[in-house]
């Protein structure tokens, strides 16, 4: 027997979900293992409600990791990565992904591409479409044409985790955050040719 098709939450369920989710981040970014009950008081809903929309802790915590990677798939396609030339969808989806992390360090951590989960099937998807960018900048002679570009994908995720997650006093504008990954990408730290 197939399911019944899951209805569209109306926009007063919708915020609140928002809400919840917003308030789970924070809280568990700060404290890993809090509560539902710590989760309900920080985003000013009853525990109720909050019970009402997830049936469990690991719920809202598969939730929360779905809703963040999936904020982060939409900010790489509002880089127009199969349209934008390639340098500038690097850096606009750069930029993007470095205020989402910022935003969702905690959801942004819990699942990888090869884990199985929803999320992981959408950092799967993510990994993709950052393959296939990297194969258009390569086409532009962004790249060497002999790089190894699942090396190239793993070392952008790397500079991308350590510009996101810097030092908490060294806030950064995105824009200028993107535009040193990007450098250093494509270019590495050998000097410059005058």
């Amino acid at each position: 027997m197939s399911q019944p098709a899951q209805r569209p939450l109306r926009a007063d369920a919708e915020r609140s979900v928002r809400t919840i989710l917003e308030a789970a981040e924070q809280v568990l970014a700060q404290d890993p293992g809090a509560s539902m009950e710590q989760i309900a008081e920080a985003s000013g809903l009853a525990r109720t409600t909050v019970h009402r929309r997830f049936a469990s802790r690991q719920a809202l915590i598969d939730a929360l990791a779905v809703s963040a990677v999936r904020q982060l798939a939409a900010a790489v396609e509002e880089s127009h990565p199969d349209t934008a030339p390639p340098l500038v969808v690097m850096h606009r989806a750069t930029a993007n992904v470095l205020r989402l992390k910022n935003a969702w360090r905690f959801a942004l951590s819990l699942h990888t591409e090869d884990d199985g989960s929803e999320a992981g099937v959408v950092w799967q998807q993510l990994a993709e479409r950052c393959t296939q960018l990297l194969e258009r900048a390569r086409a532009a002679g962004l790249i060497d044409a002999g790089a190894d570009l699942d090396w190239v994908r793993r070392c952008y995720y790397a500079l991308l985790g350590e510009a996101a997650h810097g030092r908490p006093d060294e806030v950064e504008d995105p824009e200028l955050l993107a535009a040193k990954v990007v450098d250093a990408l494509l270019h590495g730290v050998a000097p410059r040719a005058t």
